[in-house]
C-alpha cells in the first residue's frame, strides 16, 4: 500500500484543564512531528483561544480544535460531537492515535479508536468504564450492594429497600461531584430530590475501609505495569468524599497483593485492550476488596507527577506509546511520594506563603499549566518539590464539596515512608493560606 500523502495526526481528548495539568502529552506529540487535533468540552472555548494565541503556552501548536457540548449528568452527551469532528478530520489527516486524558471523553475516545482500528481500551470497555451502573452489572463480584435509579425513577425507592449508612452517586459525574453519604431515610430522600430527574443515580451500601487506587498500563490485553496508590479523603469529617492526599507507592505489601490480583481479574473481565486504567478500591478491616469504580484514563490530580517522582520516569510518553501501538514498559517505584491538599477556611483567598528555602508557591489558576516537577535521585534527602495554588487570588473559597473546591496542594518525596510522614508535617507548618472573610 502506498504511504498516505496526508499529514499524520493524533486526536487528544479531554477537559482542557486536565490537558494543561499534564501538558507533557502535548510536548510528546509535538516532538514526534504529529499534528495535534484537540477535542474538548465547549466550556473551555475562551481558555483554548487564549492558549492558541500565546506562543509560550504548550497548546500553541495545536493544529485544530473541536468543541463538543454536553453535560456530565446526561449519558453519551459528548459522543455525537466527537464523531462529527473525527469524521471531518479523517478526510484531512492520517489519524495514527487517539486517547482521552480525562473522564468526560473516555467513551467517545474508545469508540473513535475502535472504529479507526487503533489501539484503545475497546468500545465495550470504554462504555463500561464511563458508567457506574454498568460497572456494577459487569463487575458485580467486587461491588457493594447497589441499586440503580434510572431517569425519572428517583421517587420509586422505599425506606425498606436501603440499609444505612448508604452512599448516593450520580452515574456519570466525576471528581467526587454529587457523591454524598446519608445515614437516614429522610437524608436519602432529600438527597435524591436534589438531582435532575434525567440523571441516573446509584444508591449503595457504604463500605468502611481504607481507599486505594490501582494504576495499570495495558498493551494488547497484557498488563505491563501496575501499582497501588493510597488515598485520604474528607469522609471522616463530612458527608463528602473529596480526595485530600495520594501516596505512591502504597507501603502495605499484603494489601497490594490483594488489590493487584483483583485488578488484573477485573481487566480480564472487561477485555481491556490498550491504554491506562485508574481503578478505585476499598479494603475492609476483614480484608475484603470492593471496587468503587474504574476509569479508562490516567489518574487525575497530581498522581502522574507522583509516579514521575517515584520511578524517575514520566508516564505520559509511555501512555502515548501505547496509543500509537509502540512497545511500552515502565519501571517500578524507587522513592515514596505524596501529594497533599491543604484545608482552608471559607472566605476570599488573599495570599499563600511558603516558609521553605528555595520554594515559592506557583499560582497556576491563570493558565492551568502545572510546572514540570522533575524527579531527583533515589538517594535524595526528603524534598519538597512544589507548592501549587489552584485558585485565583481573590477567589472565594467554598467548602470542599468536590475536587474543584480545593485551593492549595504540595508534592513531596523521600526514601522511606517514615521520612515522608515527617516531611509532610514540616511542610504543613510552613505553608500559610491567607483567607479573609
Amino acid at each position: 500500500m502506498a504511504p498516505s500523502s496526508r499529514p499524520s495526526a493524533f486526536i487528544l481528548m479531554g477537559g482542557f484543564g486536565a490537558i494543561c495539568r499534564n501538558s507533557r502529552y502535548l510536548a510528546e506529540l509535538s516532538a514526534r512531528g504529529l499534528r495535534i487535533l484537540l477535542i474538548t468540552p465547549g466550556m473551555w472555548r475562551a481558555e483554548v483561544a487564549a492558549a492558541r494565541a500565546d506562543p509560550e503556552h504548550p497548546a500553541y501548536g495545536v493544529a485544530d480544535v473541536a468543541f463538543v457540548d454536553g453535560s456530565v449528568d446526561s449519558e453519551g452527551a459528548y459522543v455525537a460531537g466527537s464523531v462529527a469532528a473525527a469524521s471531518r478530520w479523517r478526510g484531512e489527516y492520517d489519524i495514527v492515535g487517539v486517547t482521552s486524558v480525562s473522564e468526560v471523553l473516555v467513551e467517545p475516545a474508545a469508540l473513535l479508536a475502535d472504529a479507526l482500528g487503533l489501539p484503545g481500551p475497546g468500545a465495550n470497555a470504554g462504555r463500561i468504564c464511563r458508567s457506574k451502573y454498568l460497572q456494577r452489572w459487569y463487575l458485580h463480584e467486587w461491588a457493594p450492594a447497589s441499586m440503580t435509579l434510572p431517569a425519572g425513577e428517583h421517587g420509586t425507592l422505599t425506606a425498606g429497600q436501603v440499609r444505612f449508612p448508604a452512599v448516593v452517586k450520580p452515574a456519570g459525574r466525576h471528581s467526587s461531584d454529587g457523591v454524598v453519604a446519608v445515614n437516614t431515610w429522610d437524608e436519602l430522600r432529600d438527597c435524591l430530590a436534589s438531582y435532575p430527574e434525567h440523571e441516573t443515580v446509584l444508591v449503595e451500601e457504604r463500605i468502611s475501609g481504607q481507599e486505594y487506587s490501582v494504576e495499570s498500563l495495558v498493551q494488547g490485553g497484557r498488563t505491563v505495569f501496575a501499582s497501588v496508590t493510597r488515598k485520604e479523603t474528607t469522609e471522616s469529617s463530612t458527608s463528602r468524599f473529596v480526595e485530600l492526599a495520594h501516596c505512591v507507592p502504597n507501603e502495605r505489601e499484603e494489601v497490594d497483593d490483594k488489590l493487584l490480583a483483583a485488578n488484573a481479574e477485573m481487566l480480564t473481565r472487561l477485555s481491556f485492550g490498550d491504554g491506562i486504567t485508574h481503578s478505585e478500591w476499598r479494603v475492609t478491616e476483614d480484608g475484603r476488596v470492593y471496587l468503587m469504580e474504574v476509569a479508562a484514563r490516567a489518574p487525575g490530580d497530581g498522581v502522574l507527577a507522583l509516579y514521575q517522582l517515584a520511578t524517575g520516569e514520566a508516564m505520559e510518553p509511555v501512555i502515548t506509546r501505547i496509543a500509537l501501538g509502540e512497545p511500552a514498559a515502565y519501571p517500578p517505584p524507587r522513592r515514596h511520594t505524596r501529594q497533599v491538599y491543604l484545608p482552608h477556611t471559607e472566605g476570599v483567598l488573599t495570599d499563600v506563603t511558603v516558609d521553605w528555602p528555595g520554594v515559592d508557591p506557583a499560582w497556576i489558576a491563570d493558565t492551568g499549566v502545572w510546572p514540570d516537577i522533575e524527579a531527583g535521585s533515589p538517594d535524595d534527602p526528603p524534598t519538597l518539590r512544589a507548592v501549587l495554588v489552584l485558585q485565583h487570588r481573590g477567589a472565594r473559597l467554598a467548602p470542599l464539596n468536590s475536587s474543584d473546591d480545593r485551593s492549595v496542594t504540595f508534592v513531596v518525596d523521600a526514601a522511606t515512608p517514615r521520612e515522608l510522614d515527617a516531611l509532610e508535617a514540616r511542610v504543613r507548618a510552613a505553608v500559610t493560606v491567607d483567607v479573609r472573610g
